[in-house]
């Protein structure tokens, strides 16, 4: 029996080298004994599917990426993340874990609009301050302007951006108010760039002109970098989200990026872009929280579309939505499925997955992680996807998905089943729409009640309705739908956002 001895010393030896080298992971509230993770957030603006290097583009596009492509490299980079069709459904939907249409956000948010947050919705923010980090955005907020809808109201304790209810072009109605003779307003009275502490007010810190859209950028990782060193000095856990600018429309690069790529200005943009996110990955190490830091980065939408063109450049300023059909603010794949990787060292392994992931994911999925509560007085739409993460499994939580415009339910995804509630037109793809396979697929909404049904991994351009041939799709698409009413019956929505129907 002495070699069984023997045989339990060399396990206890391992068992305790084990836990030496191993990484400790935070997985559940905090404890004496655990310290949750920083989490930094990067959101960018309107990047396709085809920009970036890791999903295709980068070089190929005449705009290499190559910081980006590493740090893709790097973490786990998500080929089927979804998102909604246009900025203030997105972000509203990433900040509550809902869709969006339960905060009455499911259009963009428009000045002098009463398109706003609620003041009862609970935010990332707010989950996670409650979690005991410190919370910070700096950058694009875009959830409307009423004071119980700004960011320092809404879980952050610090605030520094361009006007809450505002998006990265709002400097150019002073320019366009005089090219009309409409409008003559003093640079002192148009949009500013603004900041604030919790609870406190807006205060304006300088006029947003062109020039300072230019650097805005740089700018924002100036103000994110400061508040990571000062948490790091306190000792205390941190939230750090950037929606950045790059690369919404009117793309004008700093002047070090101007002419760096082949396509003009969307070029330029995209090459400073993966800059930013270099200088901020560069400052993480620097200041030795790389290895406790979960780092996130993704786009709110898909890219522009052809509709966009450059200020004062001579080349289109759009993106690339790769192989699938449409652009911003359409409602088809190419406008929904977009870029989002992750990365923290040790406990996400790198890799590539094909598991459905909304960016509605994100709060529960932090909230586990980070030792926060999911609230459980409203319908949460977004899945813990830590498992995923984490790599327990491969397949991840989540299977469908809905698309909301202003009250509508347009359509839904099922796996790799995309149906439409109503005739959407092709859009700004330059598709020439759907291919009908005839019998009732031939009546596809609006005209006499049958979805349109494409198969998105077969058909990316969404050009054959396969309604009728696949029929029997319809009964797990259509029970996604009624999941989704369900929760009608305890929590309504408030009224649709809307600038059309009065």
């Amino acid at each position: 029996m002495r070699w069984l001895g023997r045989l339990r010393q060399i396990r206890d030896v391992l068992t305790i080298g084990s836990c030496l080298i191993a990484p400790p992971l935070f997985v559940g509230p905090a404890s004496a004994q655990q310290i949750p993770p920083n989490i930094l957030l990067i959101l960018a603006d309107n990047i396709g599917y085809g920009d970036v290097g890791a999903y295709g583009g980068g070089e190929l596009r005449g705009a290499p990426t190559p910081r980006i492509d590493q740090f893709a490299a790097e973490g786990l980079r998500l080929t089927q993340f979804l998102v909604e069709p246009s900025c203030t459904p997105s972000r509203a939907a990433l900040m509550t874990g809902r869709y969006s249409v339960r905060s009455g956000l499911s259009l963009v948010a428009v000045a002098g609009t009463d398109i706003s947050l609620p003041a009862k919705e609970i935010t990332m923010a707010e989950m996670l301050h409650d979690a005991g980090y410190a919370t910070a955005i700096f950058g694009k907020w875009h959830l409307g302007g009423q004071t119980y809808s700004q960011p320092q109201n809404q879980g952050f304790d610090e605030f520094y951006g361009i006007p809450p209810n505002d998006t990265w072009d709002a400097f150019g109605m002073i320019r366009q108010g005089r090219q009309t003779q409409s409008l003559d307003i003093p640079i002192d009275k148009g949009p500013q760039i603004v900041e604030a502490r919790r609870g406190e007010p807006l205060r304006p810190v300088k006029p947003y002109t062109e020039e300072v859209r230019r650097g805005i950028d740089w700018e924002l990782v100036d103000h994110g970098i400061d508040f990571m060193k000062r948490e790091k000095a306190a000792g205390k856990p941190f939230f750090l989200y950037l929606p950045i600018s790059r690369t919404h429309f009117p793309n004008l690069p700093s002047k070090p990026f101007e002419g760096v790529s082949r396509i003009g200005q969307f070029g330029d943009s995209l090459m400073e872009c993966d800059a930013i996110i270099g200088k901020l990955l560069d400052s993480l190490k620097e200041l030795g929280l790389d290895e406790d830091t979960i780092v996130i980065l993704a786009s709110d939408n898909g890219p522009d579309g052809p509709g966009a063109r450059a200020f004062g450049g001579d080349m289109p300023d759009v993106g690339s939505s790769g192989p699938y059909r449409g652009a911003l603010g359409d409602v088809s794949e190419g406008a929904i499925r977009t870029i989002a990787m992750i990365r923290w060292p040790h406990r996400v392994s790198p890799r590539s997955s094909y598991a459905m992931f909304s960016i509605m994911d994100f709060f529960p999925t932090l909230a586990h992680l980070a030792g926060g509560k999911v609230p459980d007085d409203r319908p949460v739409d977004g899945v813990d996807q830590s498992d995923l993460l984490l790599g327990k499994n491969n397949t991840g939580a989540r299977d469908h998905l809905l698309t909301f415009v202003g009250a509508d339910l347009v359509a839904v995804r099922w796996k790799q089943f995309r149906a439409y509630f109503a005739d959407v037109a092709p859009g700004r793809s330059g598709a020439g729409g759907a291919t009908l396979m005839g019998g009732v697929g031939a009546s596809a909404a609006p005209m006499n009640g049958y979805p349109k049904v494409f198969n998105i991994e077969s058909d990316p351009q969404e050009e054959h309705n396969i309604g009728e041939m696949y029929n029997w799709v319809l009964g797990p698409l259509l029970g996604a739908v009624e999941e989704y009413k369900a929760t009608l019956a305890k929590a309504p929505n408030p009224p649709a956002a809307n600038m059309t129907k009065f």
